[in-house]
């Protein structure tokens, strides 16, 4: 466990990426933000406890321990928006996906406190993420990369409508081999109780975006769940065992699929 991160280091060619998953604050932020935010309502709420199958695909796992308002792991470290023109959250959110703001009157972080809470988070979990593929890689010869979401199924600054249960990322296919992302799509289809679609609202961040590089023999997915397939939404965020047991099997046949399409060892 590190200060800022937790790491299980297995050895088989996949590694999991969880980094909205934590739900800290450091006590002096937390003073500073609104009775909103400091529920953290934009976590990817238990996707660690979801995932406790990863342990049989001898999966490495790494995963945040401090909030997403804290800094966004999944954001580029100068802060370019990854959806040009469309609502999004930043590097050190303001707002919460609804628009409510993160700061109270006079409290929004300036570029030094951003620059600093982006060397004290953003680069050590970086930093293990880069240095984990290249283990895994010099292991197997290729890894794949799962970068593990969720979100709520209706934000209407977000999106409009309802969110499909699975949505599956490759940054348009630029992120995995050939053929990939489709293979996930159809696993995912053949549990017709969840509805999936690839490369929708959701092509990936910039996790996916910068360390997939499928010619180097690294593949990168992120898979972004609707949280309505395992959870309540607010305010309780219940994690539901009934619903998350249902919803296993299809998770468990995306990530084989992806790792069954793992380009043959250079």
């Amino acid at each position: 466990m590190s200060g800022v991160f937790s790491l299980v280091r297995r050895d088989g060619p996949l590694l999991v990426s969880m980094p909205h998953v934590g739900t800290e604050l450091p006590p002096p932020l937390a003073a500073r933000l609104t009775g909103a935010a400091r529920a953290v309502p934009d976590t990817d709420w238990h996707v660690d406890r979801l995932y406790d199958f990863l342990a049989e695909l001898d999966a490495t796992v790494l995963a945040a321990r401090w909030s997403r308002l804290v800094i966004d792991l999944n954001r580029p470290p100068d802060g370019t928006s990854l959806y040009p023109g469309r609502a999004t959250t930043g590097l050190c959110p303001a707002d919460l996906f609804d628009g409510t703001p993160v700061y109270r009157e006079g409290q929004v972080p300036g570029a030094e406190e951003i620059a600093g809470r982006r060397a004290a988070f953003w680069q050590p979990y970086h930093d293990a993420l880069a240095a984990e593929l290249a283990r895994l890689k010099a292991r197997h010869g290729r890894v794949l990369l799962w970068d593990a979401h969720s979100i709520a199924p209706e934000i209407p600054r977000l999106f409009p409508g309802r969110l499909a249960d699975h949505n599956i990322g490759t940054a348009r296919g630029a992120s995995c081999a050939a053929g990939m992302g489709e293979a996930v799509l159809a696993a995912a289809q053949t549990f017709p109780a969840y509805s999936a679609v690839l490369n929708g609202r959701f092509v990936g961040g910039y996790i996916t975006r910068t360390y997939g590089r499928p010619d180097e023999g690294i593949c990168a997915v992120q898979l972004e769940l609707s949280q309505s397939t395992y959870m309540d939404g607010a305010p309780s965020f219940r994690f539901d065992e009934a619903r998350a047991r249902a919803l296993r099997p299809a998770l468990q046949a995306m990530v084989r699929a992806a790792l069954d399409r793992l380009p043959a060892r250079r």
